[in-house]
């Protein structure tokens, strides 16, 4: 007999909690490349009352707990590196209040991005919010906590900037509000309040469980293009995204270059993704996009790809499900990429980094960027895809990913989502003031340093 079990089971039922091998095994990984490391116990809370009563019980057991969205990471981010409990957040999935007027939406942090979109496309047609490209199973809170990006990144930033306040479970079983909702019904704002929201965002779980969310919604146009700028000289590109973001109409801008499809082998694509309510006002989005690189056009070193309508549609798509095709093009279930946060002006580096790694340790891979906001930023990523089966693939991703991103440190990008090697790297090149204040926020957090533990952490 296990009391601690019991003890899990009374509070959220003996259906949502176990301790058995296979479920075990399931929560143990996710499709990257990082190994296994099995939790003690699953458990599936229903609300936030059950996941503060959990947070108690294992902070006066010292057990910890590994916050789990929908465990498509990929950098290992949600394994037990400690064991204790994996805190699958799915059971709370509610899309509780969508604010028309004020353009947000609340939802519990385990609603997936694929339910809050249909959710929106039923109740609110106009209204629509930044998708990653990622599987629609992916969560809103699990994408938010990581600072992830997608669709409408270039018109709102990382889906982190587009939090409006969260409901938090600390370590210790206390409930805080964060944002307008701390003293408002409105979950409308962060400003101009104390913005602690940042105690929670990038952790990689280890100050807290995040139990609901409010974030920004943007308009959904009844009419919508995309325009593909394709060029071959990697050095043009920074220049070609700085015109097109200039000009502040596409919801969305991304680079990418692939080996496969063969028409698409040797060349730089950009796409861009834009709106509107008329079709007058999509011809002259359209126009003022092309105007913005006329040069390039006239100079025949660049220019858009004429798209046929199914291919249009594909690209139009989000989440893109192109990229669901490309991550298990191997046959195997795995797929893991260095996704690296750096300025614009990196990408000739950034894109000549990857073509080396790939090129010599033997992966199959694809490369790109998504533009943050007008030019600020990019995250730009390093896909590489393996056969889980073959233990030589996995190896030979393994060490593309750990020289991809030691190089990425040194060009001067942070990688996004570090799985724990990651971590060290970027805790090595940290600020040391930086790296002490976050120690002493997690021991004011988590005196007893039960959350994710193994991350974030110096080794040593």
């Amino acid at each position: 007999m296990d009391p601690f079990y019991d003890q899990l089971a009374e509070i959220v039922g003996p259906e949502f909690v176990s301790d058995a091998p296979e479920e075990k095994y399931i929560y143990a990984m996710d499709p990257g490349t990082m190994p296994p490391c099995e939790p003690d116990y699953v458990v599936m809370p229903g609300s936030t009352e059950e996941v503060q009563k959990i947070l108690r019980a294992a902070n006066e057991n010292r057990v910890p707990v590994v916050p789990l969205g929908a465990g498509l990471v990929l950098s290992g981010l949600s394994r037990a590196l400690k064991g204790g409990i994996v805190l699958d957040m799915k059971r709370m999935n509610h899309v509780i209040e969508v604010n028309q007027m004020s353009r947000y939406a609340l939802v519990e942090a385990g609603t997936s991005q694929g339910m809050l979109q249909a959710y929106l496309k039923k109740h609110c047609p106009d209204l629509k919010h930044s998708a990653p490209d990622a599987p629609p199973a992916a969560t809103v809170g699990g994408n938010v906590s990581i600072h992830g990006s997608g669709h409408m990144s270039a018109a709102g930033g990382f889906h982190s900037d587009m939090l409006n306040g969260l409901e938090v479970v600390l370590p210790t079983g206390e409930v805080a509000r964060i944002g307008s909702c701390a003293m408002s019904s409105y979950w409308n704002a962060r400003a101009p309040l104390p913005d602690l929201a940042g105690l929670f965002l990038g952790w990689a779980g280890t100050t807290g469980v995040i139990t609901k969310l409010a974030i920004k919604l943007y308009p959904a146009y009844p009419l919508n293009d995309v325009g593909v700028f394709v060029c071959e000289d990697p050095s043009l590109v920074p220049d070609i995204l700085y015109r097109i973001t200039g000009t502040q109409v596409a919801e969305d801008v991304t680079a990418w270059m692939s080996p496969k499809p063969d028409w698409a082998h040797g060349f730089l694509h950009c796409n861009v993704n834009y709106g509107a309510r008329t079709k007058n006002e999509l011809i002259w989005k359209r126009n003022l996009i092309r105007a913005s690189v006329v040069d390039y056009i006239e100079e025949k070193t660049g220019g858009f790809l004429p798209l046929p309508g199914p291919m249009k549609q594909r690209f139009l798509e989000v989440p893109a499900r192109q990229l669901s095709v490309f991550a298990d093009v191997r046959k195997g279930g795995g797929f893991e990429y260095v996704g690296a946060i750096m300025p614009v002006e990196l990408f000739p580096e950034a894109y000549a980094l990857g073509l080396d790694v790939a090129g010599r340790v033997g992966v199959a891979y694809s490369m790109g960027c998504r533009v943050v906001g007008v030019n600020h930023s990019m995250m730009f990523f390093y896909a590489y895809a393996f056969n889980r089966a073959d233990p030589d693939e996995v190896a030979r991703a393994q060490r593309a990913l750990e020289e991809t991103n030691q190089r990425v440190v040194a060009l001067g990008g942070v990688p996004w989502k570090a799985e724990a090697p990651a971590q060290q790297k970027i805790i090595d090149r940290m600020d040391p003031a930086m790296f002490a204040i976050m120690g002493r926020i997690r021991s004011v957090l988590d005196p007893n340093g039960i959350m994710n533990p193994g991350n974030w952490e110096k080794n040593g």
